[in-house]
């Protein structure tokens, strides 16, 4: 009885975190270059000698899996704008101070003149976080190449300030993190995209299939729903086996 219970509880637990991923990947499904989450349940673990259903729900630092299917490109114009072509990742300056990577392209000039991702990542080039002086222009080249045209200078003669580091994920073991962005896994960098491409004046949107979501929320929900009902079951036949036991008066 304790270990149907146990199966139970678990598969509940299972579902519950299946559903948060379901839910986020709907949030952000207008979300620049998103990737959706992917949550992999590891179905047998043996413990002592016994077989037991286990579940493996995100952490604080990881979910499971993502979805690396591309999202769509659309042309936007931005000169701050850049799609990266292909499987390269930007990589960026991760909270916990080490390097993550996104393919979010939608970049801005901070105050400081740090150049940052729409959700204030920093963005690393190959020596480190780009910073840009005060300028009248700017563009990105195909390869990743940062350039300004400063104040006052002469628009045919722009200055390269940096270029963006863009990696690769091929090989490695990577995960992506809460934070939306791609890591390797146990920490490190991935190594550099050295044919790596990206588009100037175009985003790549977000992958999520809202349809699919959708059928996934509802599968989800009905398997959550059997789950339960195993529950019940499970008090109804530890009832019924203690009426059994029980002796007359």
């Amino acid at each position: 009885m304790d270990k149907l219970v146990y199966t139970a509880a678990t598969g509940l637990r299972a579902r519950m975190a299946a559903q948060a991923a379901i839910a986020n990947n709907m949030a952000n499904a207008s979300t620049t270059g998103f990737r959706a989450d992917r949550v992999v349940f590891d179905q047998i673990q043996l413990k002592g000698g016994g077989a037991a259903l286990t579940a493996r729900s995100p952490t604080s630092e990881e979910v499971t899996d993502a979805d690396r299917t591309p999202g769509a490109v659309q042309t936007t114009g931005r000169n701050l704008d850049v799609a990266m072509n292909g499987d390269s990742w930007l990589a960026v300056q991760a909270p916990d101070g080490g390097e993550g990577y996104t393919r979010r392209g939608d970049l801005e000039v901070a105050a400081s003149g740090v150049l940052q991702t729409g959700d204030g990542y920093v963005v690393q080039g190959q020596s480190g976080p780009i910073t840009l002086p005060p300028y009248d222009s700017l563009s990105i080249g195909g390869d990743g190449t940062v350039s300004i045209v400063p104040q006052g200078g002469d628009p045919k003669n722009p200055t390269v300030i940096d270029k963006l580091k863009l990696a690769s994920a091929k090989g490695s073991d990577t995960v992506k993190g809460l934070d939306n962005l791609l890591k390797v896994r146990g920490g490190g960098s991935l190594p550099d995209d050295l044919d790596a491409t990206v588009t100037s004046g175009a985003l790549e949107g977000s992958n999520v299939n809202m349809t699919q979501a959708l059928v996934d929320m509802i599968q989800n929900q009905r398997a959550y729903e059997v789950e339960a009902n195993v529950m019940k079951e499970a008090k109804t036949m530890d009832e019924s086996s203690a009426s059994v036991m029980r002796l007359p008066s």
